[in-house]
């Protein structure tokens, strides 16, 4: 049963009458008959009882016609809806970012993104690294926004987007806020609250240790805002990427010698068809005026993108 077969019946039950039927079809009489017995040879039976100026549904067609409607109107809908997604009408955006990205930067970017397109919902999904690139290849998610130690999957495109730095950040009176930049070594025997979440974690204590700079970890937490509010009450310090520090209150001072960058990138699965939304979203990242690192450092910088591959 083809939905042209469906789209014909249904006229030809509303107008009982062959010619209005293949003119509200906008086809030939011969093609709307032609399509009809094709149907009724394939449901096994007349739809149609075809008397001189009295043409009525047989039994089978009465009974068929509910039935046929449904997916004539279900099928209407389908397209309907199809061209709404097109027109970013009616659609909805999945996005995944990893939730160590500044959320202020996000938030900025899916508001830029909702003026311009409010027929899209947009859907975030907040997750580690390992777990966001899963669900990029299965399909899951449609773009994402990461940054990782190491490369990327040869699978997924990758847009850089920002750089930035990793900040050493302490509460309001500890003895270190009067010093314009940290150096490694004097983090040595520092009390250090954890961010559990932290995706450069190993990359970076190897460094440090090969430096001979040991932090004592006094706390951990999956949760930034937990990790910042031990910061403030003054448990110890903490390292973050430079835009996810969100407590106005706590002094962010970039680490030198060696300093630490990495590169974040808007990601898709490369070469797999994407949706009119996840186009949109991209030329819209392109125009966000996304931030220059604002720590200013010295000496040497380790970009956190190759730190698997410079240290042994």
């Amino acid at each position: 049963m083809e939905m042209q077969q469906v789209r014909y019946f249904v006229a030809l039950a509303g107008t009982l009458n062959f010619t209005r039927a293949a003119e509200q079809c906008n086809v030939s009489q011969p093609a709307l008959t032609r399509a009809i017995q094709q149907l009724e040879h394939e449901l096994g039976g007349p739809l149609f009882h075809r008397e001189r100026g009295n043409t009525h549904l047989s039994e089978l067609g009465r009974m068929m016609l509910p039935y046929l409607q449904t997916v004539e109107e279900s099928c209407r809908a389908a397209r309907d809806q199809a061209k709404a997604v097109k027109k970013l009408e009616q659609a909805t955006l999945t996005i995944g970012t990893m939730c160590t990205i500044g959320p202020q930067l996000v938030s900025d970017l899916l508001v830029r993104f909702q003026v311009q397109h409010p027929g899209v919902e947009v859907r975030i999904i907040d997750t580690g690294a390992p777990q966001m690139i899963e669900l990029l290849e299965k399909g899951d998610l449609e773009v994402a926004i990461v940054g990782v130690p190491g490369e990327l999957p040869d699978t997924l495109h990758q847009l850089p987007i920002f750089e930035e730095r990793f900040v050493i950040v302490l509460p309001p009176n500890h003895r270190l806020v009067a010093h314009d930049f940290i150096r490694a070594a004097e983090l040595d025997k520092e009390p250090y609250v954890s961010r559990t979440n932290c995706e450069v974690f190993e990359p970076v204590r190897k460094e440090l240790f090969a430096r001979n700079i040991y932090l004592r970890q006094v706390f951990s937490s999956p949760r930034d805002d937990w990790v910042q509010g031990m910061i403030k009450a003054g448990l110890g310090l903490g390292f973050f990427p430079e835009f996810s520090v969100t407590d106005p209150d706590l002094a962010v001072r970039p680490l030198v010698e060696p300093s630490f960058t990495r590169t974040i990138y808007l990601t898709t699965v490369r070469g797999r068809p994407h949706s009119p939304s996840v186009g949109a979203f991209v030329q819209e990242a392109r125009r966000y005026p996304w931030p220059a690192s604002r720590m200013a450092g010295a000496g040497d910088t380790i970009t956190l993108r190759q730190q698997v591959m410079t240290v042994s």
